[in-house]
């Protein structure tokens, strides 16, 4: 099951740590840039170089969509070869795509990322889990045909994600607390042998009292933890994102890793892997050994 090989990845090890490749071309050196004949060919070629060099660091990458389909079909097919170098290294790839809709186009969105023979093939997806149930299950229906996973929007890391996130329901509920136990229960019968299903959460680094209260009221549901670095989040801030032994979580770090030659200087890729040892290090810092 996806989940438990996520987890081992991060056990074997020792980092929960997720690279994004939410790579805009303004990223890319202009050396490298110039030795490519498209803008989509130069991002390929940066990802090619990140993913050789975090590989042995990282249990897996976040690649965000947006930066790809603006580049259209070249873009496109940038996404897809990018997908598959990283599985090809080994990593468990996280499509940031943040689909939804009802019935038959839900499942069409799901066939597209976690399906069988998947234009865009991943391991786990991002869905917003807003329109409801009907909304979601094509997606577990298909990740359970196929060993695929989402992570839904829960309590996101943008600083506006109070204003509908952090509302009170009639029964005392907050709306993310509502939305957490929905996650939870979407899961619930297709728990991996961590314990964790394949109904995943996301959960900002941000908002660090959020994430102890979801921690506490869904036991079996992953966390993907986006907001460190760049967005303010520490690795204090997250740790109420993990469980006593470490697990539970998979924290994002883009722009930091992506961007970390600007300020390291040298190569970008000895740069990114410099990053997200520093990263790591960070972690372990506050986690501590990660065990089952």
């Amino acid at each position: 099951m996806i989940v438990d090989t996520l987890i081992e990845k991060i056990i074997e090890k020792q980092n929960p740590a997720c690279v994004g490749l939410d790579t805009d071309l303004g990223y890319v050196p202009e050396a490298l840039r110039r030795s490519c004949a498209t803008e989509a060919d130069a991002v390929y070629a940066f990802n090619r170089g990140v993913i050789d060099a975090v590989c042995d660091v990282v249990p897996s990458v976040k690649v965000q969509i947006a930066y790809y389909e603006k580049l259209g079909a070249e873009g496109a097919a940038c996404f897809c070869k990018t997908c598959a170098y990283a599985k090809q290294k080994g990593l468990v790839v996280i499509a940031d795509a943040k689909r939804n809709d009802i019935g038959a186009t839900a499942t069409q969105y799901a066939k597209a990322f976690l399906g069988e023979g998947a234009a865009f093939s991943c391991d786990f997806l991002t869905v917003n889990g807003y329109l409801g149930t009907d909304g979601i299950a094509p997606f577990v229906e298909e990740g359970k045909a196929h060993d695929g996973a989402i992570f839904v929007l829960v309590k996101t890391s943008n600083p506006s994600s109070g204003e509908l996130q952090n509302l009170k329901l009639a029964d005392g509920r907050t709306v993310y607390e509502c939305m957490g136990d929905m996650v939870e229960k979407w899961g619930e019968d297709s728990r991996g042998k961590y314990g964790y299903s394949r109904v995943g959460a996301v959960v900002g680094a941000t908002y660090p009292e959020e994430a102890k209260v979801l921690r506490a009221r869904l036991p079996h549901t992953f966390f993907l933890v986006p907001g460190y670095g760049a967005q303010g989040g520490s690795a204090e801030m997250l740790k109420n994102c993990f469980a006593a032994n470490g697990l539970g979580g998979i924290v994002n770090n883009s722009r930091g890793i992506l961007c970390a030659y600007r300020k390291r200087g040298g190569a970008y890729d000895e740069a990114a892997r410099a990053a997200a040892l520093d990263m790591k290090a960070d972690l372990n810092s506050v986690l501590g050994e990660i065990h089952a």
